[in-house]
């Protein structure tokens, strides 16, 4: 059984320490090494908590809350009752998870809708994005859970020249599990000042969706790319280490 799971894909403008730039970002989480999937990019979010989210999805239909501000919540409501519900239920655990890992202001979201779901079959959990638009928070302060807040430019993830081929060597634990040695995966490289960011797995898919959405993007064929290597160690599922 899968478990379910609501994150926000966020975007932002003028993100990060270059306060004078108005460009649109993408606005990611890193992964602590003390969460399972250590050093990966994701959007924040997590794992749905039935009652108290329940309970926090009632507030967000209040005048002044995001889900009221939402063009399309009126015709949802009223059209797909049993999928709004769910809907106001997935918008509650993304911004509670958003507010927990990095003091997102829930005041400040505007939501833009939601994304296809996603299935880890690792980790055996199913994920509701949802699209999100920042207009004014430019700080964050982050929890445990994440290591630092990355600001990636949309016309970065647009541009084929970040986009390569993630080919991952499993140790003999994972390699028990998923009875492979290696594996591709399609990815982005951000190059960052002394540093690069590598975007991939369900996050990158997440990504990807939305730019096709909204942009018409094709990602290149991942035949084309260049290889970067990588190795997968059992802490990448337990997150000790």
């Amino acid at each position: 059984m899968f478990s379910p799971s609501a994150v926000l894909l966020l975007l932002g403008q003028q993100c990060g320490e270059n306060k004078t730039s108005s460009e649109p970002c993408l606005i990611l989480n890193k992964r602590s090494r003390k969460v399972r999937q250590p050093g990966d990019l994701c959007c924040p979010g997590g794992s749905v908590s039935p009652r108290l989210d329940a309970c926090l999805s009632t507030l967000l239909t209040l005048p002044g809350f995001p889900l009221m501000r939402w063009p399309c919540w009126s015709q949802w409501r009223d059209r797909y009752p049993d999928e709004a519900r769910m809907l106001k239920l997935l918008f509650a655990t993304g911004l509670r998870e958003c507010f927990e890992e990095m003091r997102l202001n829930p005041f400040g979201v505007q939501l833009m809708g939601p994304l296809p779901p996603r299935r880890l079959l690792m980790f055996r959990r199913v994920i509701f994005p949802m699209a999100a638009w920042i207009p004014r928070q430019k700080r964050f302060a982050v929890n445990w859970e994440v290591e630092k807040v990355v600001y990636i430019p949309l016309r970065y993830l647009l541009n084929p020249d970040s986009h390569a081929c993630y080919r991952v060597q499993f140790t003999p634990y994972i390699e028990r599990k998923l009875h492979r040695k290696t594996q591709d995966f399609p990815c982005i490289v951000y190059k960052n000042q002394n540093e690069n960011e590598l975007l991939w797995g369900a996050t990158y898919h997440i990504v990807i969706g939305f730019l096709e959405m909204i942009f018409g993007f094709k990602p290149p064929d991942m035949a084309s790319l260049s290889v970067i290597h990588g190795v997968m160690e059992e802490n990448y599922l337990t997150g000790s280490g």
